[in-house]
């Protein structure tokens, strides 16, 4: 078939999980024609052809926090140049693709395209489980004007799609009909990675700053590998017990494996794969995200961590340390099939839709 595939730019967790995604549907002999935008074009132009750039949104965090005035006055500087293309790009799609059916991971441009030619549409995410589950009181306790205001956005952003397909760690109750849970996408580095226990904390901040959460590990006298806080460094800096690491995927994926626990924001894609290496997990969610606060919470009620608004006190991170084992624990029984779970239910939808079902 001819499929129409959309990835939203902002965050690199739905371009790596679309990578998966991709390379299925390509080995399945589809033909695939991609838009996406920001880093996520750049990461999936090196693995695949016909990736287009449109414009998308994106946030502007500062101090672990996201700063919506000035997001949405960046977002109107840009959109300013952005949408021209973005209306380009649709019409150049409808003139040479032609495609039979879209999948979107939260990117609204390809879902309109989908919507406006009366094709079937199939969200694959895992932001729409705020919208399509329940969950229970404790979850939401003081987060209910959050929640509302998430779930509205959620539910605007891709409404009406012929099925939802949600990756998700924790599996609340469905509310909705053309939903289905499935575990979350893992890349093949780490299913090919072999996890093992080491003393060192993994630490891991997708916001530059936080200078609080920095001091604070400083003080706790256990090695701590940090990626994230210094974006710009292109080798190791040692400072005390805290390595600030440049980036690489095989360092990361062999930090992460290897470590005796990890502290993380509240994206999902590193979560997921700490709950897969059955890693327990310090979560600090960046304020403003209901998301990842969801996502901190539900770590908390399942027993693979602890969820902290802030780090602001190395007490935190000692009670934490003090608590991995009870973690380890409860993490013991999680597993998952691979891949193969998602990608064996997309093909039967792929499967449907060519058979003029949907």
């Amino acid at each position: 078939m001819r499929i129409l595939y959309g990835v939203v730019g902002e965050g690199m967790g739905h371009a790596t999980r679309s990578r998966v995604v991709l390379e299925h549907l390509v080995a399945s002999g589809h033909e695939v024609e991609i838009m996406t935008s920001g880093r996520a074009k750049d990461f999936l132009a090196k693995r695949f052809e016909g990736v287009n750039r449109i414009h998308g949104l994106h946030f502007v965090t500062e101090e672990n926090r996201v700063r919506m005035g000035k997001t949405l006055w960046s977002n109107v500087l840009t959109g300013a140049a952005g949408l021209p293309r973005n209306i380009e790009a649709y019409f150049e799609l409808l003139a040479e693709f032609r495609p039979e059916v879209v999948v979107s991971d939260f990117e609204s441009w390809t879902y309109l395209y989908g919507k406006v030619h009366r094709l079937p549409v199939y969200s694959i995410d895992n932001m729409q489980i705020i919208n399509r589950c329940r969950h229970p009181p404790e979850i939401l306790e003081g987060e209910q004007a959050a929640f509302e205001v998430a779930r509205a956005f959620v539910k605007s952003k891709l409404p009406f799609c012929d099925h939802y397909l949600i990756t998700t760690f924790f599996r609340p109750e469905i509310r909705k009909d053309d939903t289905s849970l499935h575990p979350p996408i893992l890349r093949p580095e780490i299913l090919a990675t072999q996890p093992t226990r080491g003393d060192h904390l993994l630490v891991y901040q997708t916001a530059e700053g936080n200078n609080a959460l920095e001091q604070s590990l400083a003080q706790l006298g256990v090695e701590c590998r940090v990626y994230g806080m210094r974006r710009g460094i292109t080798e190791d800096q040692v400072e005390g017990n805290l390595r600030h690491r440049a980036f690489s995927e095989a360092g990361f994926i062999a930090d992460l494996a290897s470590a005796r626990a990890v502290v993380v924001g509240g994206g999902f894609t590193v979560i997921s794969e700490s709950v897969y290496f059955h890693k327990p997990m310090l979560v600090v969610p960046l304020q403003g995200q209901f998301e990842q606060t969801l996502n901190a919470r539900y770590v908390q009620h399942l027993g693979y961590g602890r969820h902290a608004p802030v780090i602001d006190d190395p007490a935190i991170v000692r009670d934490f340390l003090a608590a991995v084992p009870a973690c380890e624990d409860a993490l013991a029984s999680y597993q998952q099939d691979g891949n193969r779970d998602l990608l064996g239910a997309l093909d039967e939808l792929l499967d449907r839709a060519a058979a003029g079902l949907d």
